[in-house]
This record gives structure tokens, sequence and C-alpha cells, in this order.
């Protein structure tokens, strides 16, 4: 059956989960101890740039991997002795940070969730890579996973 142009697959999808919100996979964020450590594998497999950003509210440097579906993995190097990437790496080494979603109206979304009573990391968006406005979910809220809720800025990136 044919798709008119104005109806989106991702619609469709929405609909059939009887979702009030859209979320689309945005990144995998990976701890490593550097970009330049952490890119190697990469490298080896056939990515050739590491376009890097710092995010200072964050402590933080970061790589983007574009993945060529809307998704990338983002390599987290700390700043600062401080940073909550280093306090990660001390504990439990390199590895999978967190998984962030990418959102529309996140105010509502976090509106949502605090009535709900769930456990945020931080309770007001703030600017993270790309410009764009994130809040991170309590690993207690998710079954042990950081999430992170991202609604793309004025100067994210875009396909």
């Amino acid at each position: 059956m044919a798709k008119s142009p104005n109806h989106s697959i991702a619609g469709d999808a929405l609909a059939s989960m009887n979702l009030d919100f859209e979320f689309e996979l945005d990144h995998l964020g990976i701890a490593v101890r550097s970009l330049q450590e952490g890119f190697q594998f990469y490298s080896a497999l056939g990515f050739r740039d590491l376009p890097t950003e710092e995010v200072p509210s964050e402590k933080v440097r970061v790589g983007f991997l574009d993945l060529g579906n809307q998704a990338s993995i983002e390599l987290l190097e700390a700043t600062a002795p401080d940073s909550p990437i280093q306090s990660f790496i001390d504990k439990r080494g390199p590895g999978i940070h967190h998984i962030c979603l990418r959102v529309k109206n996140i105010d509502e979304i976090v509106a949502r969730l605090k009535s709900k009573g769930v456990r945020l990391v931080n309770e007001t968006p703030r600017v993270g890579a790309h410009n764009c406005r994130v809040v991170f979910v309590h690993p207690a809220a998710t079954g042990g996973v950081l999430l992170e809720l991202s609604e793309p800025g004025l100067h994210a990136k875009k396909d």
C-alpha cells in the first residue's frame, strides 16, 4: 500500500504504539579515557572523522561518529577531575555511559515524568552538545541505564 507524502512511517509507528510523544534514538554515549584512544577502534572500522565539541557545563569533550541513520556514537572524554565522566571511568572503567533519545517538547515530557515521580538527574533542561536542551533520567528510574532526553536546539545537527 503506497503512503501519501504527508503520511510518515514514524507517524504510523507512533500511532500504533499509542505514545503521547515522539522518541528517536539519537546516540549512545561511550565514556573513554581520551577521544584519541577511543577513536582508534572506530578508525579501524573505517570511520575517518571525529568531529569534536567541548561542553563546559558537563566538563566533557565529545566526539561524534555519525552512523548515517540519524543516530550516532558519542565518545565522551572528561575535561576535569570532577567531571561526571571521570567519576564514571574511575568507578567502572570505559564503556557505555548513556543512551540518548531525541525528543520534541522536552518541557512537556519533563513535566510528565515529574508528575509520575520519576527521578531525574537534572529537573530542568540544560544546554548540551550541538546546543540541544537535555535532561538526564536517573538510572534508578530506568532499570539501571542513564537515559538522556535531548531536544534539538537552534544550531543542532540536522540532516
